[in-house]
C-alpha cells in the first residue's frame, strides 16, 4: 500500500490505479501552462522585450480579466455537453490545441519590443487561456462526475497533484535552461516554447483517455443541465463563496512568488542561474509531501490541514524578506517550506470543491468548476501584476536582451519585499477567509 492508497469506507468506491494515472498525466501539460508563463513571461517582457514593468503587468492582467467571464461560460458549455452526450470529451479535445498558443506566446515576431511586443503577448495569452479553460474546466469536473466519497475525492486529486507537481518541476527547471540560462535570448525562448509544446500535446491527449477510463470504472450521476441556474446557485452558495475567496488570495500569492523568482535570483542573490535552484526548492518537496498531506487530511480533515499549510507559507515568506543577509542555505530552506505548504494548498482546496458540489446536489459541476478556474486564472494574473506594481513603485528599469542597467536601491528593496512581505500578508488574508468555510466536518461525516 502506497501513500496514495487507502481502505475505502462503505460509501467510498476505490478507483483503479491505471485510469487514475492516465487522468493525472493530463496535469503534466496543464502544469507547463500554469508554470512557464507565470515564471518567465513577466521577466521575458521586461528584460528581453524592453516592456516597462507597469505595461508588462497590464499585458498579463488584461487577458485574465476575460477569464472571469470565459471560464464560467466554458463551465456552462461543459454541463451542456455532459447532459447531451454523457461526457465532456469534445471540450477536452479542443483544449488539446493549447500547445499551439504556448509556442506562439514566446515566438514574438520580428524585432518587436515595447508596446507592440506586449500587445502580441496579450492577444496570444487570451487565446491560450480560452484553450486552457476548455481543458481545465471539464478536467476538474471529473471528481464530481464520479460516484466516489470524501476521501476518494482527495485520493483522486492527490494523484493529480503529484503529477501536476512533476510537470511544474520539470517545466520550471527546463524552461530557463532551454531559453539559454544566464545567456537567454529571444531565439532561446522561442526554442523553449516549441520543445515544451510538443510534450504538452502528448500528455494532454493521455489525460483525455484517462478520464474516459475513469468514467467507465465508476458509475456517474444522472446527467443534468447546470446552465445559468447552476451559475446563480454557485454564486449564492455561501460555502463555495468563502472557499473561492480564500483560494483567490492563495492563487494570487503563489503566482506572485513564481513571477518574482527570476528577479529575486538576479537582483537579490546576484545570480540568474539560481532561478532553477529556487524553483526546484519550491516544487520538489511537493513530490515527497503530497502523500503526507493526504494522511494529514484524513486525520484532521481538509479544512484544518489547509489552515496549517497557509500558516507555514506565511512564515516562510517572512524569512525570504530578510534577503541576502540571511544566507543562501536559509533562503533555500524557506523556499522549501513554501513548497511543502504549496503542495497542501493545491491538493486540499481542489478536493474540497467537489465536496461543495456534491453537497449542493452535484448539478452543474462544470459551472461550479468554471467559477473556480476563473478564480485561479484571476489569481494567476493578479500575482504577477501586484509584483510588477511593486517593481514600478520601486523605480525598476526595464531593458532589452543584452543590455545592462543599474537598478536603483529602491528597486532592489521592492524586489526583496515583494517576494517576502507581500506574500506573507496575502496568505494571512487567505487564512482568515478560509476559517469562514464550515462545510468540511459535515462532508467528512457524510462520507
Amino acid at each position: 500500500m502506497t501513500g496514495l492508497d487507502h481502505q475505502p469506507t462503505s460509501t467510498d468506491t476505490t478507483l483503479p490505479r491505471g485510469p487514475l494515472v492516465g487522468f493525472a498525466t493530463g496535469s503534466l501539460g496543464m502544469g507547463v501552462w500554469v508554470t512557464v508563463p507565470g515564471l518567465l513571461l513577466l521577466y521575458f517582457l521586461t528584460d528581453m522585450l524592453a516592456v516597462a514593468p507597469w505595461l508588462a503587468g497590464l499585458a498579463l492582467l488584461l487577458p485574465k480579466i476575460a477569464d472571469v467571464l470565459l471560464h464560467p461560460w466554458v463551465g456552462h458549455r461543459s454541463d451542456v455537453e455532459q447532459a447531451r452526450r454523457g461526457n465532456r470529451q469534445r471540450l477536452l479535445l479542443l483544449g488539446c490545441a493549447l500547445p499551439v498558443a504556448f509556442a506562439a506566446l514566446f515566438a514574438v515576431p520580428g524585432a518587436l519590443t515595447g508596446a507592440p511586443a506586449a500587445a502580441w503577448v496579450a492577444v496570444v495569452f487570451v487565446a491560450g487561456n480560452l484553450l486552457f479553460a476548455a481543458y481545465q474546466v471539464p478536467y476538474l469536473a471529473t471528481p464530481a462526475d464520479l460516484r466516489i466519497g470524501y476521501h476518494e475525492r482527495t485520493r483522486l486529486m492527490a494523484f493529480r497533484m503529484v503529477v501536476l507537481t512533476l510537470g511544474i518541476l520539470l517545466s520550471g527547471l527546463l524552461a530557463p535552461l532551454l531559453a539559454g540560462g544566464d545567456a537567454a535570448t529571444r531565439t532561446g525562448y522561442q526554442r523553449m516554447g516549441l520543445l515544451l509544446a510538443a510534450g504538452m500535446l502528448v500528455v494532454l491527449l493521455v489525460g483525455v483517455a484517462g478520464i474516459a477510463r475513469l468514467r467507465r470504472a465508476a458509475a456517474t450521476p444522472t446527467p443534468t443541465h447546470g446552465g445559468w441556474r447552476a451559475l446563480v446557485a454557485a454564486l449564492r452558495d455561501r460555502q463555495f463563496r468563502w472557499l473561492v475567496a480564500a483560494y483567490l488570495a492563495m492563487s494570487t500569492t503563489t503566482h506572485l512568488v513564481l513571477a518574482a523568482v527570476p528577479y529575486y535570483a538576479e537582483y537579490e542573490l546576484g545570480r540568474t542561474g539560481l532561478t532553477t535552484v529556487l524553483v526546484g526548492a519550491f516544487v520538489a518537496p511537493a513530490l515527497l509531501v503530497t502523500p503526507a498531506w493526504l494522511v494529514v487530511a484524513r486525520r484532521l480533515g481538509k479544512q484544518r490541514a489547509l489552515l496549517v499549510a497557509q500558516g507555514a507559507f506565511a512564515v516562510g515568506s517572512l524569512v525570504l524578506a530578510l534577503g541576502r543577509p540571511a544566507g543562501l542555505p536559509v533562503l533555500v530552506g524557506a523556499v522549501a517550506v513554501l513548497g511543502v505548504a504549496f503542495a497542501g494548498m493545491q491538493l486540499l482546496p481542489f478536493s474540497m470543491v467537489p465536496d461543495v458540489i456534491r453537497a449542493a446536489g452535484a448539478a452543474g459541476a462544470g459551472t461550479y468548476t468554471g467559477v473556480w478556474t476563473a478564480t485561479e486564472a484571476t489569481g494567476a494574473a493578479l500575482g504577477p501584476y501586484l509584483y510588477a506594481l511593486c517593481l514600478a513603485v520601486g523605480g525598476f528599469v526595464a531593458s532589452a536582451a543584452g543590455e545592462t542597467v543599474v537598478q536603483p536601491g529602491s528597486a532592489l528593496t521592492a524586489v526583496r519585499y515583494g517576494f517576502g512581505l507581500l506574500p506573507a500578508a496575502l496568505m494571512l488574508a487567505a487564512l482568515l477567509l478560509q476559517r469562514r468555510y464550515t462545510l468540511d466536518a459535515a462532508a467528512r461525516a457524510a462520507s
